[in-house]
């Protein structure tokens, strides 16, 4: 009796230890910088991607709840290290994050970062106030207007190509897309060249006094970004993202913050380790 009950033992010890081996499969040693955590620099000016929330203290946003989302899958929580916009790469490169989030994937940054599979796309906007009589049709349209972007985006890209197209305006390039449409509001700036995932958030507010006049076709993917050569962690958060979208997670979260699902066609298109 003795003997078999020692024998039950064993077992029932042994199989709680393979369960937890099982668990820890999504977490090898040495996958993020902290074990259990995954760290994600974000900038947290940029709604309705990541921001503050109305108590100033509560990061909120798509990204935010992504990345819980993924640290869950992972078996890790998710930490985050709010980051200006213009050090955001740096601090993969420097160790201070494990993941970067709201990064398109261009060539060149493709050359420095891994990233992952894209899960949202979007395109470039132009939004003016409500009570403008500019007549904006195209991105030339521009010329001659005071035009404020976020620096180092594809929307600062997209005002520079304009200009090699011989659309001259004054540009007003800051530090966060808030101050852009600050700005705008104010009257100091005539129009906001963004993404059209921030256009939407400023223009569809109750009240706003944002309208959105032009907008570009799809053609920017926005992945996760780590540092270059993490491809282990690179592929444990492709197939943490492809179970979010199989088992109904991102659609979901993208109809409660954009009010449209805007990730299944680049999800689909994109497939990733499905």
């Amino acid at each position: 009796m003795r003997a078999a009950g020692n024998a039950f033992l064993f077992f029932l010890v042994f199989g709680l230890l393979c369960n937890g081996c099982a668990k820890q499969k999504r977490q090898p040693q040495g996958l993020t910088l902290a074990a259990g955590v995954l760290s994600v620099g974000v900038e947290a000016g940029y709604p309705p991607m990541e921001y503050y929330d109305v108590d100033g203290k509560t990061l909120a946003g798509f990204d935010i709840e992504l990345a819980k989302a993924i640290a869950g899958r992972l078996g890790m929580e998710a930490k985050f290290i709010d980051t200006a916009w213009e050090g955001i790469l740096a601090g993969l490169e420097t160790g201070k994050y494990d993941v970067a989030v709201n990064i398109t994937i261009l060539p060149e940054r493709q050359k420095r970062y891994n990233f992952t599979r894209p899960y949202i796309d979007s395109s470039i906007a132009i939004v003016v106030l409500k009570t403008s009589a500019l007549n904006i049709e195209k991105p030339e349209d521009i010329a001659g207007l005071n035009v404020a972007y976020q620096s180092d985006t594809t929307a600062h890209y997209f005002t520079e190509t304009v200009s090699r197209r011989g659309a001259r305006f004054t540009p007003y390039s800051y530090d966060k897309i808030l101050n852009c449409f600050d700005e705008l509001r104010t009257g100091r700036v005539d129009v906001v060249v963004a993404d059209n995932i921030a256009a939407h958030a400023y223009t569809e507010k109750e009240n706003s006094p944002y309208s959105l006049v032009w907008q570009g076709p799809s053609d920017e993917y926005i992945g996760l970004c780590l540092k270059k050569g993490n491809d282990t962690l690179t592929a444990a958060l492709d197939s943490a993202l492809d179970e979010l979208f199989d088992d109904g997670t991102l659609p979901e979260l993208s109809q409660k913050i954009f009010n449209r699902d805007m990730v299944s066609a680049v999800m689909q298109a994109y497939p990733g380790n499905r």
